[in-house]
């Protein structure tokens, strides 16, 4: 059995420099930009970086790409945010569109409900239709598409006028526009199951890229700011961990037409063993069958005579 093969080691940069400038002197000095996938490390790289004297905004490896989409997948050339704060991505978790008065949009979280605004006939020659039930966006967009085309697409700014004149002015309605969460690390290793999103605004305006900061003052919270901005920042480096091994023997009883030496029942019975590991706590453990001299697995045993 073996345990993970690698932990990190946090770097802590002082010297002010953009993302890229930063993921590009980590990965010439060290691994990458500091990768964080659970509070232990999180509280290893705060530790880190309060080590050093430093408490304001550092880098991390973490970006998002902005990638706005119609509901009906047309593209999203024309936008109406509410000018100087919209889109403001609140806590990390605003991928959905509402529409305000009066006709400016802003980024919402999905799972609020709000009256919405669908379409029928055809993307160029639109017939929007104000419906008056409060569902979040992806109950919206279902009805959308159950009962017309879908929620609202608005090309311009006379379609997002006609779209307005439908809302009631006490009305915030959702439209179709909305764009995926797009969350990676530097090292772009497929994997982002932890987050400690600070409950601030990350302001977005016109950039296709926003880039991930921490901080000792916000106790570890992530936030996104401009890619351009110039801060210290953590790298990582991995630290190779010496792989524990053991042997484990095992007296199995099973019915005589069952061939232990067959490739599929092996096969299975590794696949088993690490389910029951887990049910007892065990994790991260590599299972594989010794072999002996004659290139077999199991030995029979012999059952022992009682003598009276």
């Amino acid at each position: 059995m073996a345990g993970p093969l690698h932990l990190h080691q946090y770097h802590f940069i002082n010297q002010n420099l953009t993302w890229t400038e930063a993921q590009t002197y980590c990965r010439q000095t060290h691994t990458d930009l500091a990768t964080i996938e659970n509070s232990e490390e999180l509280k290893q790289l705060i530790n880190t970086v309060s080590s050093a004297g430093h408490s304001s905004d550092v880098w991390l490896g973490l970006y998002s790409e902005i990638d706005w989409k119609w509901s009906d997948g047309s593209g999203a050339q024309y936008r109406n945010w509410k000018i100087a704060i919209e889109p403001n991505f609140l806590s990390a978790n605003q991928f959905c569109v509402r529409l305000d008065h009066p006709g400016t949009w802003i980024d919402y979280g999905c799972m609020q409900s709000y009256t919405f605004i669908c379409y029928k006939g055809t993307q160029l020659d639109p017939v929007f239709i104000f419906v008056n039930e409060r569902m979040n966006w992806t109950s919206a967009q279902r009805y959308c598409r159950e009962n017309h085309v879908d929620l609202a697409t608005v090309r311009n700014s006379t379609e997002n006028q006609r779209v307005l004149s439908l809302s009631p002015s006490a009305k915030l309605s959702w439209i179709g526009l909305f764009r995926g969460p797009n969350f990676y690390w530097s090292d772009r290793i497929p994997r982002f199951l932890f987050s400690e999103w600070d409950n601030v605004p990350n302001q977005i305006k016109s950039n296709t890229v926003i880039c991930g900061v921490t901080s000792v003052q916000r106790s570890g919270r992530w936030k996104f700011l401009s890619c351009e901005s110039r801060l210290p920042f953590v790298c990582y480096s991995l630290i190779p961990v010496p792989v524990t091994r053991q042997v484990v023997k095992l007296r199995l009883e099973l019915e005589d037409s069952v061939d232990l030496e067959d490739t599929a029942v092996k096969a299975e019975l590794l696949k088993k063993f690490p389910e029951r590991l887990k049910e007892s706590g065990v994790n991260g453990v590599t299972l594989k069958w010794r072999e002996q001299f004659d290139g077999k697995v199991f030995r029979k045993e012999r059952k022992r005579k009682t003598e009276l």
